[in-house]
């Protein structure tokens, strides 16, 4: 290893996801859509090459939450289905119409301003109504509302009705009253779909996150949105491999540097870590700003070489304090790789680990490695 890749990266596995696109995809069989969930940057993966390597791999859509992110999965395919799940502004109303995004409504004043848009920009613009079946977030909570908007939908000059859609805030949980809730919602979504499905044949229904499409079949309907179990990472916090999923990020950096510290010496902000016997610490060029979280300082351990050694200390903006053993007992040099999460090594660190040390959610965790962190794709298995 050089110098120059002391430095933190996230390297993308691109075939490891296309085996997770395959688990899905062999799950919901055939008849059933796949639209791919590249929103914030895919998961923080990188859109282009994952957005690239799921087109290559037969997916049917993709879904983003911006109008920007719209404009940056056009520019990956011009021919790919892509959905716009969030809300739009009237600006960016007019750039998602622009790439030929599919766009979410629940609101009658919006749904005339796309038609607008659309007239406008000489096309036809395809709307999904979202209905709030429980989420509590965006969409039409009255569901004879979602049947006005898909009648005025279907008269509309520059709309075409596509699909009607919902999202389920409890997916992930397996037991308890969060198991009920989803059915809850389930036969909600049902219950108003399939009435429009009639009125309308060739509507889409829609309401799968990753969570849903594994564990309950019912949910799967015409189309699935799969985001997180695409990047190998588990929906319900577990072992993905438990579900055949791989992880596609692996974040990577370098030993810079080794010191002897003897014993009460301090290492890191606020001298939290202090040797109680002749100790060697790495120092790795990885922080906060790099997105390794400060909350991790003292709770979470990195792999070198094939073995787990505790971070010591605080966790700064660039770098962090590795704690190593006595002195020439880890075989540890300068210059090793760090494996902070991900790998396939019998001591490989899930982003579910973390997730767990920091009380959050993997989804963060991937999420939230900065831009500074170069993205290195790798690893197409076609």
């Amino acid at each position: 290893m050089t110098t120059t890749d002391l430095r933190a990266r996230a390297r993308i596995d691109l075939g490891a996801l296309r085996q997770n696109f395959g688990v899905i995809r062999d799950a919901v069989g055939p008849d059933v859509e796949v639209c791919a969930v590249v929103k914030a940057d895919a998961y923080g993966h990188g859109l282009w090459a994952c957005m690239s390597e799921l087109v290559e791999a037969g997916v049917d859509r993709v879904a983003v939450a911006t109008a920007d992110e719209a404009v940056a999965a056009r520019e990956v395919s011009a021919d790919t289905p892509i959905v716009v799940l969030g809300a739009l502004t009237e600006r960016e109303l007019e750039v998602a119409i622009s790439v030929g995004a599919e766009i979410s409504v629940w609101d009658e004043g919006f749904l005339t301003s796309v038609a607008a848009g659309s007239v406008r920009e000489g096309t036809t613009t395809r709307v999904h109504l979202k209905f709030d079946s429980g989420m509590g977030r965006l969409g039409a909570q009255d569901p004879e509302r979602v049947a006005s908007l898909a009648e005025t939908a279907a008269s509309s000059e520059g709309i075409h009705l596509e699909a009607v859609w919902t999202h389920f805030a409890t997916a992930d949980e397996l037991d308890g009253p969060g198991a009920d809730f989803l059915r809850a919602q389930l036969d909600r979504f049902l219950e108003l779909g399939e009435g429009l499905k009639a009125t309308y044949p060739g509507l889409l229904l829609h309401a799968a996150n990753s969570a849903a499409l594994l564990r309950e079949p019912d949910s799967r309907l015409d189309m699935v949105r799969p985001g997180v179990a695409l990047y190998g990472l588990d929906p319900f916090g577990k072992n993905p491999a438990d579900r055949g999923l791989e992880p596609v990020m692996k974040l990577v950096s370098g030993v810079a540097s080794i010191r002897v510290i003897e014993p009460g010496g301090t290492v890191g902000y606020g001298r939290r870590w202090e040797a109680r016997a002749e100790t060697e610490i790495a120092t790795v060029p990885i922080g906060y700003g790099d997105g390794y979280r400060r909350g991790l300082s003292d709770r979470s351990d990195v792999s070198i070489g094939g073995r787990r050694f505790p971070v010591a200390g605080t966790v700064s903006m660039d770098n962090i304090a590795v704690e190593l053993g006595p002195p020439g007992s880890s075989g540890v040099s300068i210059g090793d790789e760090v494996i902070l999460f991900g790998g396939d090594d019998a001591e490989r660190i899930l982003a579910e680990e973390l997730a767990g040390t920091l009380d959050t959610i993997n989804y963060e965790i991937t999420c939230g490695i900065s831009p500074r962190v170069p993205r290195e794709a790798h690893g197409n298995r076609e």
